[in-house]
């Protein structure tokens, strides 16, 4: 005969043998006074699905009732209680002990984000020995998430078809080993969407892999170089590009001044200016999120190919021997919110392409040094969080 379940509050309780039954064999619920312990509610519809439990009293004086009519009371009581069901029943049948990321469950502990719903123990742990090996927050496919603070959890996002999908999400880091100094000095035009180098040296693409040549059959221009605009804004501001002209969108030109007839302080204020011109406030933050990977030695690249900002490689020593690029970057403001339609498009695009999905997170703030010609300082200054995101298999 199996026991019956009493729902008390927001808790299950079980007595007779259960101490031993459910929560020292296998985990489940949290120790009362003496035999008794107290589920969750996905932790007694689980028991109630596996036949473990025979039913729940849903009131004192009531007849216990199955899974069905436990479940559907459940989801209207409980909120997400369908998707939380659904990612607690799959880590079990995979062998994980799991607990309610709440006090007073033995998985509520400080360490745990209020997000998180569930902690999954390492697989021979138990809810006494504490190693979690996956903080779960549960996601349903239409709902969105905050970007910030999803460093270091598990993310389990239930699909309209009832499938889950399992990502790991670590605070990501990028480090490259790419040995190039720039020259000291480089003169430009700035055109109404790039820089032109006329007589760029040749290591500035070949090892530093700055821009992409002019390039053509049997040209008799050489040295000729394109750099973006984000290119052209990070020398720039470390002192090393000058411009020459500027030339505006309506194709009008003049010494170093703007197509409105200002003049920036100096070529990086005159270039970030365009830049924003182009692509509005987004620029100064992939500005920030450019110079930040140079400075650790990595070699950004546009990602447009892949629907990303950046890609990136991590030790160039010459184009001609140019190694496989290790992730793509996508700039997103640091209060942006992931739908979980966008988030599985970007990663599974990423594995794809051989790949890791990192997000840029970036705070705003920046735009008043930049404006007055310290594009090097506010992007020094600019906050960036680094987030990746891989597929897991639990």
């Amino acid at each position: 005969m199996q026991p019956t379940g009493h729902l008390r509050g927001d808790a299950v309780r079980v007595a007779g043998d259960a101490r031993q039954r459910f929560y020292d064999s296998r985990g489940y619920g949290r120790p009362l006074d003496g035999n008794e312990i107290a589920l969750s509610r996905v932790e007694a519809a689980h028991l109630l699905f596996r036949g473990d439990l025979s039913g729940v009293a849903l009131a004192p004086d009531a007849d216990p009732v199955g899974f069905e009519r436990f479940f559907v009371e459940s989801a209207a009581a409980a909120d997400r209680f369908a998707v939380r069901y659904l990612v607690y029943s799959d880590l079990r049948d995979r062998g994980f002990y799991l607990s309610p990321a709440r006090d007073p469950w033995p998985g509520g502990t400080a360490a745990v984000p209020d997000a998180v719903d569930f902690v999954a123990y390492e697989r021979g742990s138990t809810p006494d020995t504490g190693n979690v090996e996956y903080p779960v927050q549960v996601v349903g496919e239409r709902e969105s998430l905050p970007a910030a603070g999803l460093a270091g959890r598990t993310l389990a996002v239930v699909d309209e078809e009832s499938d889950i999908t399992y990502f790991a999400a670590t605070a990501g880091r990028i480090e490259g080993a790419t040995d190039y100094e720039p020259p000291e000095r480089l003169d430009g035009v700035l055109l109404s969407d790039r820089v032109v180098v006329w007589d760029a040296p040749d290591p500035l693409y070949e090892r530093g892999f700055y821009g992409q040549p002019l390039t053509g059959r049997a040209a008799a221009v050489e040295g000729a170089l394109q750099l973006s605009l984000v290119e052209a804004a990070s020398l720039a501001a470390d002192g090393v590009l000058s411009l020459s002209a500027s030339v505006g969108a309506a194709g009008a030109s003049s010494g170093g001044g703007t197509a409105d007839g200002t003049a920036p302080d100096g070529p990086a204020a005159a270039v970030v200016a365009r830049g924003r011109d182009v692509e509005g406030e987004r620029f100064d933050r992939r500005l920030a999120v450019y110079r930040r990977l140079r400075a650790a030695d990595a070699v950004p690249k546009t990602g447009f190919k892949f629907g990303a900002d950046f890609r990136t490689y991590l030790d160039v020593g010459t184009v001609e021997d140019l190694p496989h690029s290790e992730h793509l970057v996508r700039v997103v403001d640091a209060d942006h919110r992931f739908s979980p339609r966008e988030l599985s498009l970007d990663v599974r695009l990423a594995g794809g392409v051989r790949k890791e999905m990192v997000f840029a997170l970036t705070a705003a703030g920046n735009e008043d040094r930049v404006a007055a010609g310290d594009a090097s300082e506010a992007a020094a200054a600019a906050e960036v969080e680094w987030l990746s995101i891989v597929r897991l298999t639990p």
